[in-house]
């Protein structure tokens, strides 16, 4: 059984941040970007396919790198 109120300590974008307990990498990447197209995320140097974010569950240490794509020349 989990202990009520637990937090994850995670870095996400070198900054560290406390998430829920069973936090998935969704619940992350909508923490520091308001809209998920043109978003790619990293967890622990692994990129993570769009389709696994909701089912990836992040844990205590994990570090998550949230990258937008920019347009531009």
């Amino acid at each position: 059984m989990t202990e009520p109120g637990r937090a994850v300590r995670v870095i996400v974008n070198g900054e560290p941040r406390e998430l829920p307990e069973g936090a998935s990498v969704a619940d992350a990447v909508a923490v520091v970007s308001p809209a998920p197209s043109g978003v790619a995320a990293a967890l622990n140097d692994e990129v993570v396919r769009r389709s696994a974010w909701d089912a990836t569950t992040l844990k205590d240490a994990d570090r998550l790198e949230v990258l937008t794509a920019v347009q531009g020349g």
